[in-house]
Order: C-alpha cells, then structure tokens, then sequence
C-alpha cells in the first residue's frame, strides 16, 4: 500500500512540475517613426513675415528712387 500511495504522490508531483508551467510568449512591438512638419504660426511669425515684406517693399522703392549712378 506504501508503494501504491507513494507511486501515486510522485506521479502528482511530476504531473504538477510539468503541467503548470506558463508559456511566455514574446511580444513584438512596432515603431514607426514619421516626421510631422508643423504649419501652425503663431501671431509673431506672420506680424514679422508682413513687416520684413514691407521693408522690402520700401527698400526697392528707395533703390528705384535713387536710381541707376552710371
């Protein structure tokens, strides 16, 4: 009966080790980079881009005014 109870206990045990270890699966992650240009201004870029258009504007005027020294 020992042999019996003791076959019984082993067979559990290695039943035991072998059925509840857990498979680790492997995740796999993706990265995709991308690049994003941003078109947004805020209210200075545009006020500057309206000056610097309008120094130009008075500088060719200026440039014309004096005109060609040769």
């Amino acid at each position: 009966m020992k042999k019996v109870i003791g076959i019984f206990v082993l067979s559990l045990l290695a039943f035991n080790t072998f059925s509840c270890r857990e498979t680790k699966e492997k995740e796999t992650v993706i990265v995709k980079e991308v690049e994003v240009e941003d078109d947004r201004e805020g209210i200075l870029e545009r006020t500057a881009k309206k000056v610097d258009n309008e120094v130009n504007k008075e500088i060719d005027q200026e440039i014309e005014n004096i005109g060609d020294d040769n």
